[in-house]
């Protein structure tokens, strides 16, 4: 894959202890300094999608974590959903979690029109429903509105990819 041309030049001013810090983290991720500052400004999609993974796995609630991941899954292209998506998500992640990110990652697939990862297929449905809502009086509404990919993983819910509730 060829690397795109650098043609244009930023330049900031720091201190001798910024620029210091800055050569060390660069140092530690084998990187010269500016390819570690685009990382670190840039982020590739794939480090995205691990950093998200990342905040679910360590939150006592995921949900702001999963909306954060919500957003960048819908704001990928195709070329870079396959990219972000192509690694398998942490081990240690609860079968919810588990199965609610790779339903999400299902879904981003099915709207961009690319294959879904092969490590999404290995995570086991849910053996009991979960919906997402206490309320009774939806569940019947949940049970028929879900998107495929949920539904698929005993996940109800009403809203998805690209939406908020």
């Amino acid at each position: 894959m060829s690397r795109p041309r650098k043609t244009a030049q930023l330049q900031i001013r720091v201190s001798q202890d910024e620029k210091a810090a800055i050569q060390r983290a660069a140092r530690q991720a084998g990187m010269d300094m500016s390819t570690y500052v685009l990382s670190q400004v840039l982020p590739a999609p794939a480090a995205q999608f691990r950093r998200c993974l990342e905040a679910c796995a360590g939150a006592a609630s995921p949900s702001f974590p999963l909306a954060e991941l919500n957003a960048l899954l819908s704001s990928l292209s195709a070329a870079d959903l396959l990219k972000a998506v192509a690694a398998p998500p942490p081990a240690g992640l609860s079968p919810f979690l588990a199965n609610y990110i790779a339903a999400m990652v299902e879904y981003a697939c099915a709207l961009r029109a690319v294959p879904v990862p092969a490590w999404a297929w290995t995570i086991r449905p849910l053996a009991e429903p979960v919906f997402g809502t206490a309320l009774q009086s939806l569940r019947l509404h949940l049970l028929t509105h879900s998107p495929p990919p949920f539904r698929r993983r005993n996940i109800f819910i009403d809203s998805t990819l690209g939406q908020r509730v």
